[in-house]
């Protein structure tokens, strides 16, 4: 079995790799304590002292509207430690998984985004994440990237569990309803990692595996949504539920859901400090055709959080 070894375990994605990896390998699951991707050496020295097969890296600065004013941080983080990392497993042999983002595109495109589409992206953590991409593939380690979009959770820091607060605050929300994507379930995003890499890791010679599919590839779920309509099925789902599962109530501060209308608006009424693409919908059409993975609907994948009583 392979050794691995995952950085980011209490993020979004790293909390749902947490129990999936195990079934692959041993595993070596590290926070920010313990591996602070602002210290080069500290990268270094756990790469060299643990020598895994696979490293995944779902950690990264993933504060878009601060970013445009801790860009420093935000390229040592998601640039500068990737390259250094990506670098360090390329010595001892080893493979990289790596998280990716819409953002790295600029939104001018109608349809969805393929791995063949020029990136542009048109604020700061944009591009620190596309210097990380660059960085991975300038090393020559051999790598998957795969670009993400619209993560949310039920921990963390994400839209839904913002409108979840929100909206046992407020009777009335406005949402953008010009910025077109797709949300994402990050136990899917996990479990698709999970599917990928047990293919990989089924024969004998992990590394030639790998050296065959390695480069980037567009890890969402089908269908497109505005911030607007992501909103509106939320509200959707809660307003279907017998009963608040824990991490609702624990969203909403134990208060009742009181949200009664959202109102649509538009970006260039509701500015923030980093501009956002108006369209990032992700074509996965090559994780399929390589790997004959898709992940479920983006509202199937919503349904499923809201109702499954495992989450």
């Amino acid at each position: 079995m392979a050794f691995i070894l995952l950085i980011g375990k209490n993020g979004q994605v790293g909390t749902e790799l947490v129990p999936l990896l195990p079934q692959l390998g041993n595993l070596v699951a590290l926070d920010r304590q313990q591996l602070d991707l602002r210290n080069p050496n500290e990268i270094q020295r756990i790469v060299r002292d643990l020598r895994p097969r696979i490293i995944v890296n779902a950690a990264a600065y993933t504060a878009v509207d601060k970013a445009e004013t801790e860009q420093d941080i935000a390229f040592t983080v998601n640039a500068d430690a990737l390259a250094i990392l990506a670098e360090e497993a390329n010595k001892i042999g080893s493979v990289l998984v790596h998280y990716s983002t819409d953002y790295v595109f600029d939104g001018s495109k109608k349809a969805p985004y393929d791995e063949t589409d020029v990136t542009n992206p048109i604020n700061v953590y944009g591009k620190s994440k596309l210097a990380g991409e660059g960085a991975i593939r300038q090393s020559g380690v051999s790598h998957l990237i795969f670009r993400i979009s619209w993560v949310y959770a039920t921990r963390g820091q994400n839209f839904l569990l913002t409108l979840l607060r929100l909206g046992s605050q407020h009777e009335e929300l406005r949402m953008v309803r010009d910025q077109i994507g797709t949300p994402n379930w990050s136990r899917d995003i996990a479990l698709a990692t999970a599917s990928v890499l047990k293919q990989l890791s089924a024969g004998s010679n992990l590394l030639a595996f790998f050296e065959k599919v390695s480069g980037t590839y567009h890890m969402s779920t089908t269908g497109a949504a505005t911030r607007f309509d992501f909103a509106q099925a939320i509200c959707d789902e809660l307003n279907h539920l017998p009963s608040s599962p824990p991490w609702v109530a624990a969203a909403m501060g134990n208060r009742p859901f009181i949200l009664q209308r959202i109102a649509p608006t538009t970006s260039t009424e509701f500015p923030t400090p980093a501009v956002r693409p108006l369209y990032s919908v992700l074509s996965a059409d090559r994780l399929f055709q390589t790997f004959g993975v898709r992940l479920p609907e983006w509202r199937t994948q919503l349904r499923s959080m809201f109702t499954d009583p495992r989450v």
